[in-house]
Order: C-alpha cells, then structure tokens, then sequence
C-alpha cells in the first residue's frame, strides 16, 4: 500500500525505509546505492583490449557502445521527474537495478553490435533513473535549502570520480582476471539492491500520481537516434575514410533528415521533448556553444594521451589505468574548491571557468613539456591532476550557470541536451579531429625523419631495420606527432580563455534555489500540463 503520510519529525529520513531502519544509515545506503549505480557500464572500457582481443570487434565498436550509454543517460533527463512523480521511490530503483543486472548480464553473451549497442542505451537509461532517484532523495540531507552551489560538487564527487574509479577497477580486473569479472561485480551489487530494496523498503507516496500524459515520445526517438547518428558519423568517420566513402555520406544524410523531422516535431506539438523556448533564455546558447569548445579540448585526453601511453610508452592498461587515481584527486579537489568558490566566497561563476581553464592548460602544457618516448611515471601525474581539476570545475560552473538561467520548467531538458553536447558531441568531434590530426601527423613525420635511412646508413654495418622501427623511430615520431597536437590544443586553450577573459563579468553570484518541498516542485510540474491549449 502506498502511504501518503508525512516523514516523522527528528534526524533526516527517507520515507521509503521501514520504521525499524535506523535513520542516521538511510541516507548513507542511498549513497552506497549511488557507488553501485555509477559503477555499471554497457562495456568496461578500461578492459578495451582484454575485449579487443576475445572478441572479433574493433576499437571504434566499444567507443560507441560508450556513446549509446552516454545518449541512454543524455536523453532521459527529461523524463527524470516525470517517473519520479508517477512511481513511488522503491519501484524506480529496483526496476533500475533489476534492468541493469540484466543489461549487465546479456551484454557480456553478444557480439551482435545493434544488440550491444541497443543494451547499451537502455542501460544508459536505467543507470540515470536509479542515480538520480537516489540523490533527489537525499538531496535535502546534503543541502536543506537545495542550494546547488553545495549539491553539484558533492554530485559530481561521485558522478566523476567513479569514472576514475571504474577505470582502474575494470582495468585490474582485466589483468588478474578476466573482463567480464566487472560485469559479474556489477550483477553482483544489483542483486544485493535489489535484495535490500524487498526487505528493508516500502512504497511511499509524498504527492497524489502524475501520470505520464503529455509525453512527445516520437520527439525523444528522433532526438535519440541524432544522438547516435552523430556519435557514430565521428566515431566510424576515420575507419570509413571519411567522405571518400559512401557509408559516411550515408550516415550524414540520415542525421539531416533526421534533424529535420525533430525541429518539425519541436515547432509543431503543444509540449515537445525538447522545447524550443531553451533557445530563447539569455546565456543558454553561449552556454551550449562554450561546453562543446571545451569537450574538444579534453577529448586530447581520450585519443593524445592514451596513443602517448599506450603506443609510445608501452604500458599495459593496469600501469595507464593507475594515473586515474590521480585525475580521482584532481576531481576532488575541483569539486572542492568549486564548493568553496561559489558557496562560501560567492565569486562570480566566470571566473571559475577562468580557474577551469588556467588548470586546462596546465595539463596540455604539462603534457607538451615532458612528452618523449622515455619518462618516469610519476611526471604524468601533475597533469592528469590539473586534468580533474578542470573536468571538475567547469562541469560544475557550466551545470550551475545552466539551472540558474533556466525555469525549473526548462532545466532537465536543457540539461538533455547540455549532456549530449558534453558526452557526445564535444567528444566525438574532437576525438575525430585529434584522429584526423594524428594520422596527418604520423604520415608527415615518416616521410620527413625517413630520408634519415639512406644507402650509407644501410651498408656500412649490419642494420636490424625491424628492430630500429619497432623500438626507436616509429615510437619518436609518434611521440613527435602527438606533441605536434599538444601544442596545436594549447593555442586553442589560449583563445578560449582570452574568450572568457573578454567576457568576464560578475554574473551572479548567489544561485535560485528550487521549491522547497516536492509537492511544491510537482505543482511546478503539474503547471503546463493543467493548461488547457
């Protein structure tokens, strides 16, 4: 039965919980709930090349299963409040448990790259419904007056440092095991959700049903499927050769029509998934422009810097994966120093992107600087800190400038289309652009360094040629090639703080808070829906 009652007076609870729970645990299981959901991936890539080599796929298929989790998340933010209003807290999180043990376990059985890539998605989904479910609940705990200048750091505490984590586990995992061990950890910890949820839990109603009316779902598949398309045009555009092949203009032409049908449906329904009043709200635009701008920029760090410690340096994933403790610190202390920044001194949210920046360019000049085939470990870890860092703090600036200039209305479908701009399209882009840039590169640097080889050379001694490729000159021209596209990503670094430099002004200082209560916030809600056309 559903209880509408209120929460007894005393220390925070979640109503959820059976009256024998203790209180000051509950909201601590919601975080370790938290852990588990964030740990839990279509594929590990930390474990990329134990994959690559039992399975008869390539590299760029396990970067789109990461990008079908990453629109399954991106795209259901809408939806996010919608559920949370219809089904009580208790059958959001088991069905997001149950459905992600279930992804979990069928997509470590398949090969098949539609099936792979569609598990991917729907565990996307599922993984987002259970996170968030889990920190709108005890969101009052963490800050009593929702003041996001305390909830996103803490958020993006978890959010971003479990990446760092996952990493590092999927990759020990690999090596002292096998991949799928990461899948069996996450089952694992769904099970015992999901066990805990039917013992110690209970349905629990704050608000009468809202049920899910109004929804423009044929919007959310096309909005879905230009996710994909875009993340697969980047993703494939390399292999496929780029527009010498039919495929790409095949999969280009499919995102403009598609693109096309999505604006119609945005102009033409009486509530679209994707309002086109986003577009009309001061700061959002620059907003989405500058996320993407800097998506390219650290899209260095999934295509320079593991060809640099992978291919030049030669380490297995375990030794690469062991610098995720230090962008795991970098994170932290972002997230921080970003708390400090706007909640305790209230400083100006730009300059906080000109701090995000500053600590940007330390990496890629960190990067440049001691870039050579031969260096100790323990000089990376400088830059991969500052990496965190700034992951941290502008991804805090840019979501607390968001929920500031939108209505609450608008927020989570800005935030869809924010987290697609900053999973999927900055990432793509740029990880196409460092591709293109580092084959040009390589080519360049073998035709140039290899007249070094000439008859003389060949003659005047016994010459292991297979031998000097191998452990000399291909690694220095890859090393050359790579700090060739460190450099060019610094320039770029440059403009886009002299850009904020320019517009740097003391935008607010204090965030708008939400409702106070979740009736308050369902009303909100409730509001457009009750409208009559």
């Amino acid at each position: 039965m559903s209880n509408h009652s209120a929460p007894p007076a005393g220390p925070f609870s979640v109503p959820a919980f059976h009256p024998w729970f203790p209180r000051k645990l509950q909201p601590w299981i919601y975080l370790l709930f938290i852990v588990g959901f964030q740990l839990t991936s279509g594929r590990y890539l930390g474990a990329l090349d134990a994959m690559i080599g039992s399975e008869s796929l390539m590299r760029e298929d396990y970067l789109m299963c990461l990008y079908c989790n990453m629109a399954g998340m991106g795209l259901w933010f809408p939806m996010l409040f919608r559920m949370k209003f219809r089904f009580t807290n208790k059958t959001l999180l088991t069905v997001s448990a149950a459905g992600l043990a279930v992804c979990n376990f069928l997509s470590m059985q398949t090969t098949v790259l539609p099936l792979l890539w569609a598990l991917s998605f729907v565990e996307g989904i599922f993984k987002i419904q259970g996170t968030f479910e889990c920190f709108s609940t005890i969101q009052l705990w963490m800050t009593p007056k929702r003041d996001f200048t305390i909830f996103f750091p803490i958020l993006h505490i978890f959010v971003l440092g479990l990446i760092s984590v996952g990493a590092w586990l999927g990759a020990w995992m690999a090596e002292w095991g096998d991949w799928r061990l990461m899948h069996w950890t996450a089952i694992g910890f769904m099970v015992f959700i999901l066990i805990f949820l039917h013992l110690c839990t209970r349905h629990f109603r704050f608000m009468p049903k809202f049920p899910l009316v109004g929804i423009d779902w044929t919007g959310w598949l096309l909005w879905s499927a230009l996710s994909l398309e875009i993340a697969a045009l980047f993703c494939y555009g390399d292999f496929l050769n780029w527009w010498k092949g039919e495929d790409t203009w095949i999969i280009a032409g499919l995102a403009v029509v598609t693109l096309a049908m999505a604006l119609w449906r945005m102009f033409t329904v009486r509530h679209p998934y994707i309002s086109p009043a986003i577009f009309h709200i001061k700061y959002v635009v620059p907003i989405f422009v500058l996320i993407v701008a800097v998506e390219m920029i650290f899209a260095s760090e999934n295509v320079l810097e593991k060809v640099y410690l992978s291919e030049v340096m030669g380490y297995s994933e375990l030794t690469a994966a062991r610098l995720d403790w230090f962008v795991w610190g970098g994170v932290v202390t972002g997230c921080i120093f970003a708390l400090w920044w706007m909640n305790r001194m209230r400083f100006s949210y730009i300059r906080l992107a000109i701090v995000g920046i500053l600590a940007a360019l330390c990496y890629l000049v960190g990067m440049y600087s001691i870039l050579s085939p031969a260096i100790p470990q323990w000089m990376i870890a400088g830059p991969v800190f500052c990496r965190g860092f700034a992951s941290a703090t502008l991804s805090i600036m840019f979501l607390t400038s968001l929920q500031d200039s939108m209505t609450f209305q608008t927020f989570f479908q800005g935030l869809g289309i924010f987290q697609i701009l900053h999973l999927i399209v900055g990432g793509c882009m740029g990880g196409a652009v460092y591709a293109y840039g580092l084959k040009y590169y390589m080519a360049d640097g073998m035709a140039r360094y290899g007249s070094w080889l000439d008859v003389v050379r060949f003659s005047s001694q016994p010459f292991d040629l297979g031998s000097f490729l191998g452990s000399d000159f291909v690694p220095m021209v890859m090393a050359n090639a790579v700090k060739t596209l460190y450099g060019w990503t610094i320039f770029a670094g440059l403009v886009l703080l002299l850009a904020f430099l320019l517009y740097d002004s003391p935008i607010r200082r204090r965030s708008k808070l939400m409702p106070a209560t979740w009736r308050e916030v369902g009303m909100a809600m409730r509001r457009p829906f009750l409208k009559k056309p």
